[in-house]
This record gives structure tokens, sequence and C-alpha cells, in this order.
């Protein structure tokens, strides 16, 4: 499979799921919704669509690019080309990232 067509077919993927989704949003608040919240209004498909964009950026976010396959692989790489001691001194770094600097006590 040629890569445009490939990314084609994961538009269209996209698409379909985005679709599906939008009813199956529309369909559960249509059901739930007004029969909860008297007075609550029933939604269309586009408005169910928006619910679930608003949903996606306020709670789920839109996660960033995945890693490629060949960028896994050049860190497997690297770590391979590693030695004992470098791998240790990597370990040492990581586990001092997060944790916060030292601070100096007036005596």
């Amino acid at each position: 499979m040629s890569y445009k067509k490939f990314k084609l077919m994961k538009g269209l993927f996209i698409l379909a799921c985005a679709g599906v989704l939008g009813v199956i949003v529309m369909a559960l608040w249509n059901w739930l919704i007004p029969a909860i919240f008297p007075g609550a209004n029933a939604v269309n498909y586009w408005q169910a669509l928006g619910l679930l964009l608003l949903c996606r950026i306020l709670f789920g976010g839109f996660r960033g690019r995945h890693r490629d396959w060949h960028e896994k692989r050049e860190h497997w790489q690297r770590w391979q080309a590693m030695t004992p001691e470098e791998r240790q001194a990597f370990f040492k770094n990581r586990a001092n990232f997060c944790r916060p600097a030292p601070t100096e006590t007036k005596e």
C-alpha cells in the first residue's frame, strides 16, 4: 500500500470514527439528559459533535504525536551502544531529574 493511500485510508477511518462517536453521543444525550434533568433539550447531530469536541478539549486533550518507529529504533540503538557505566550514569541522571534542587540552610 502506498503512503498516500495509507494517509487517505487513515483520514477516512478518523472521519468514520468521529461520525459514529457523534451518533453515540447524540443517542446517549437524548436518552439520559432529558430524563435526568427536566427541561433539558435534546441535541442534534452537529451539537453532539460539538459536545464531543468540547469534552476532548477540556478533559481528554489532543495527545501529542506518537513516536514513529524510526525514532524508537534510534533510541534503542543508542541504548544498545551504551556501556554499562554510561547506562548507570543515565539512570542516576534521570533519578535526579524531577527532584527539587537542594536548599542551603542558614546556620
